[in-house]
């Protein structure tokens, strides 16, 4: 799902609406966000290590085992 957000050059009106529009604006202003980040993650969710290195997203905190080279014989030799 590909969103763009576009600025505008000219700014808007600043004259507000009546209380209850103001208000029933703001929800649902609030409503699209709300549904546009769940939608953005559950995509996310379904994108393989691979597919989130290519487009540049932060690999997700899982634990890595990382044993160096010669940790083995170094273990062996404090024995």
């Amino acid at each position: 799902m590909a969103h763009t957000e576009t600025q505008t050059i000219v700014s808007a009106p600043t004259r507000r609406m009546a209380g209850l529009m103001n208000v029933i604006t703001i929800l649902l202003a609030a409503l699209r966000t709300w549904q546009r980040a769940v939608a953005s993650r559950r995509q996310l969710a379904e994108l393989t290590p691979y597919q989130l290195r290519d487009i540049g997203h932060p690999e997700a905190n899982r634990p890595v085992l990382d044993i160096k080279a010669g940790l083995i014989t170094n273990l062996m030799s404090m024995r």
